[in-house]
C-alpha cells in the first residue's frame, strides 16, 4: 500500500496516525517539538462521540481522566448561571495525552520523528496537521496549570472586557487555566506573569485574586499569537486537518473534539488512496468536503456567539437574562457542536 506522511504531532495528526496504522498503512509523522510538552489548549474535550474514539482506537487512553459535566459562567463577579452538559466531557492535559498518543503510534509500528519541522509542500500522501498557520491576528492565547484553587464547578468560564478564561480540573490535582485575550500593547509582563496580567487588565478582579493565591506549575505557562479564528485559507494540493483547517473559538470547549473528529473523517479517504482505489487529488477533495460538511455550520455559529459574548452592549442584557435563568446555555452548546 502507499504510505502516508503526517506533518504535525498534535491531537489530529497523532490520532490519525494511530487509526491508519490499525488499518495496516505505513505512517511516518514529523513533529516540530518533542514530547511531553505544554500547549495552549483548554484541555477540555466536549462533543466527541464514543464512536469516534473507537474508530480512532484511542478510547482507552481517556478511560481514567476527569469527566466534568457542570459548567458555570461568570461575567466579572456576576454569576450568569450554570448548566449540565448532555454528556460528560473529558479533561486531560496535552502534556499527558499527546505523549500517550505518540507512544501508542510507535507501539503500532508508526515512525515518529521529533524536533523535525516540515515545510508546507504539496506532496501526494502528505497530510498537513501542523496546527495554526502564522498570520496577523488580534488575539493571544495564554495557558497555565495551577493548584490549591477551589473550583465552583467542573468547568468555570469567565467573561472579561475583551477576553474569556476557562478553568478545568485535570489530572494530579492540577487545574488548567486557559484564556483568549484581545492583544493589548499596554500589557507588559514577564512570560510567567503574562496570563495573570491579562486577567487583571480585563477586569477579572476576583479571578485574578484566586489565581495569585494559587500554586503555579513550573514551565506550564505558554502563549500563542499570530493566528486567525475560523476556517483557515486552503493550501493548494494539501490535505489539512485540525487547526490547519479551522480553529473554532475556544469558549465552545469543542476544539479538541474537532481535532479528533477531523482525524476520523480523514481515515476512509486516506485508506482508499493507500489502497490505490483513488488518486491524491480526489483524496484531498474528499477530506475537504468531509470537514466542510461537519464543521462549517458550527464555525459560523461559534463566531457569531463569540462576537455577542465580547460585545459591551450585550453584558447588561446577559446579566438580566441570567437573573431570570433565561440564558440559552443548551442551545449554545448544541449549535456549536453540530
Amino acid at each position: 500500500m502507499r504510505p502516508i506522511k503526517i506533518a504535525g504531532g498534535g491531537l489530529a495528526g497523532l490520532s490519525l496516525g494511530i487509526a491508519l496504522r490499525r488499518e495496516g498503512i505505513d505512517v511516518t509523522l514529523h513533529e516540530a517539538m518533542s514530547y511531553p510538552r505544554h500547549r495552549v489548549c483548554g484541555e477540555f474535550i466536549s462533543g466527541v462521540s464514543e464512536e469516534t474514539l473507537l474508530r480512532l482506537g484511542i478510547q482507552d487512553l481517556l478511560a481514567d481522566v476527569a469527566r466534568p459535566q457542570q459548567v458555570q459562567w461568570w461575567s466579572g463577579a456576576q454569576n450568569l448561571g450554570s448548566f449540565h452538559l448532555p454528556t460528560a466531557a473529558y479533561a486531560v492535559s496535552r502534556h499527558r495525552l499527546d505523549a500517550q498518543l505518540c507512544d501508542r503510534l510507535r507501539e503500532l509500528g508508526g515512525i515518529v520523528y521529533e524536533n523535525q519541522r516540515m515545510l508546507a509542500t504539496p506532496e501526494p500522501g502528505t497530510v498537513w496537521a501542523a496546527g495554526r498557520r502564522a498570520e496577523k491576528g488580534e488575539w493571544i492565547g495564554l495557558k497555565a496549570h495551577v493548584r490549591d484553587l477551589e473550583l465552583a464547578s467542573g468547568l468555570e468560564m469567565h467573561l472579561g472586557t475583551h477576553a474569556y478564561v476557562g478553568l478545568a480540573a485535570i489530572e494530579d490535582g492540577w487545574i488548567n487555566v486557559c484564556g483568549l485575550f484581545r492583544l493589548n500593547a499596554n500589557v507588559r509582563a514577564k512570560p510567567s506573569e503574562l496570563l495573570l496580567s491579562y486577567v487583571r487588565e480585563n477586569k477579572l478582579t476576583k479571578l485574578a485574586e484566586r489565581l495569585a493565591a494559587a500554586t503555579w506549575r513550573e514551565n506550564s505557562t505558554t502563549a500563542v499569537a499570530g493566528f486567525r479564528l475560523g476556517k483557515q485559507s486552503p493550501l493548494d494540493g494539501l490535505a489539512t486537518i485540525g487547526d490547519a483547517h479551522s480553529i473554532i473559538p475556544p469558549f465552545t470547549g469543542n476544539g479538541m473534539s474537532m481535532a479528533l473528529e477531523a482525524a476520523a473523517l480523514a481515515i476512509d479517504p486516506l485508506c482508499r488512496y493507500a489502497r490505490h482505489q483513488q488518486d491524491w487529488s480526489a483524496t484531498v477533495l474528499n477530506i475537504r468536503q468531509n470537514a466542510h460538511a461537519a464543521f462549517h455550520r458550527r464555525l459560523k455559529m461559534a463566531a457569531a456567539f463569540q462576537q455577542l459574548l465580547l460585545a459591551r452592549w450585550s453584558r447588561r442584557p446577559m446579566v438580566m437574562l441570567a437573573r431570570k435563568q433565561w440564558l440559552p446555555f443548551r442551545a449554545l452548546f448544541s449549535l456549536t457542536r453540530s
